[in-house]
């Protein structure tokens, strides 16, 4: 299941950052794949409908929820938490 996360994870934020998914590397930050904060909200709602979950992310303060932005890794391991809580 962790591959199949990361792999639509990097898909997603590919697609917001008009690169290959190959050329998404986990330690990369959002800024570095030039996706700004419309891109961002926009891959939000795009993993939201792609794994049915609800992101807890506050669009006006990004840094304030517990939804780790700060790196491809990072919201891989987000949504990978978000999943584990459905389940559970």
């Amino acid at each position: 299941m962790a591959d199949d996360v990361k792999q639509k994870v990097i898909a997603i934020l590919a697609e917001q950052a008009m690169l290959e998914p190959s050329d998404i590397k986990p330690t990369q930050s959002l800024e570095d794949l030039g996706i700004d904060s419309l891109g961002l909200v926009e891959a939000i709602f795009a993993i939201e409908e792609e794994f049915d979950v609800s992101v807890p992310f506050n669009a006006n303060d990004p840094k304030a929820g517990d939804f780790d932005i700060s790196t491809v890794a990072a919201i891989v391991g987000a949504v990978e938490g978000l999943k584990a809580a459905q389940e559970a």
